[in-house]
């Protein structure tokens, strides 16, 4: 196949660029080539908010759109003369209101979620965007994404925590869910929509089963080779300061996912392989936050 993959520098459209790549596809990149590319990939070399004429009559298999965080983004590619086959949106759960009955599913309605705010809404009006110019387009609503060349301090801090022997300060009892999804598994997912064209077009993506934060840090630490000792932390102190999730649990419903891809990475194995890469790639992890010196300066 010949797929354009919007992106292809940072974390889910680098992994994304080179899992296809990797399978024989002729893969093209559309970024402003600020970052290493992936070796063996075509660049384009634009801004997709201005393509120019660089897309124009230029025909593809499949168009990943990772990297459209509004509707401008995707517009910008529809209006750009580009000619396809297939287009898949990565979204975001974020489109679904706190108030909705939990799992969400891809029936309920979307809207504003006040935890992620515009972001949330600016991923909606984009579906809506590409659903009315291009009905057969799928979209994809993920959780937390996480795998190799993750660039969000999220895992990385409690490998750093675990490499320094630290103990591990967590909200409350640490019984918040989380709920995963590995990059290798979304693009996994990619391949089998291609193939088999469902009649459904939008998609909760991840894993069936969530865990716990606590559970999500034993698994860290675990890949380090260590075991945590845990400090509770009681709500008055505002979780983000210290800890790289918000105060907010939400499951998606995967059912539809499950009927066409019925496995995923089990989190340990996919967390221990995160951690393998991490090991050899720390300046990758962009933005660091600095929950251990607030740690130590006001919860000790």
């Amino acid at each position: 196949m010949k797929i354009l993959v919007t992106g292809g520098t940072t974390f889910v459209s680098k992994f994304t660029a080179e899992y296809f790549l990797k399978r024989n596809n002729e893969v093209y990149v559309i970024n402003r080539n600020s970052r290493e590319q992936v070796l063996g990939v075509h660049l384009i070399e634009s801004d997709r908010m201005n393509p120019s004429n660089l897309l124009k009559n230029e025909h593809f298999d499949l168009i990943i759109d990772v990297t459209a965080y509004n509707q401008e983004h995707i517009k910008s590619i529809l209006n750009s003369g580009v000619i396809f086959d297939n287009y898949i949106f990565i979204s975001s759960s974020a489109v679904y209101p706190e108030t909705n009955i939990q799992p969400f599913n891809e029936e309920q309605a979307c809207g504003q979620n006040s935890v992620w705010g515009d972001y949330g809404i600016n991923k909606l009006m984009a579906e809506q965007y590409l659903i009315n110019h291009c009905p057969d387009a799928y979209i994809l609503r993920p959780p937390y994404f996480y795998g190799m060349y993750e660039n969000l301090y999220r895992e990385a801090f409690p490998f750093d925590c675990a490499e320094l022997d630290r103990k591990f300060y967590i909200p409350q009892k640490g019984d918040m869910k989380l709920q995963f999804f590995n990059v290798s598994d979304l693009c996994r997912f990619i391949e089998i929509i291609i193939e088999k064209q469902p009649k459904n077009h939008i998609y909760n993506v991840g894993n069936k089963n969530a865990v716990t934060i606590k559970e999500w840090v034993e698994l860290c630490y675990k890949a380090v080779g260590k075991v945590p000792e845990f400090i509770e932390v009681d709500k008055s102190i505002p979780q983000r300061d210290y800890f790289c999730f918000y105060d907010y649990e939400y499951i998606l419903d995967v059912s539809r996912q499950n009927e066409l891809m019925p496995t995923t990475v089990p989190l340990e194995k996919g967390l221990k392989e995160e951690y393998e890469w991490y090991k050899n790639n720390y300046n990758s992890v962009y933005n660091r936050k600095p929950y251990i010196e607030f740690i130590d300066k006001n919860l000790k």
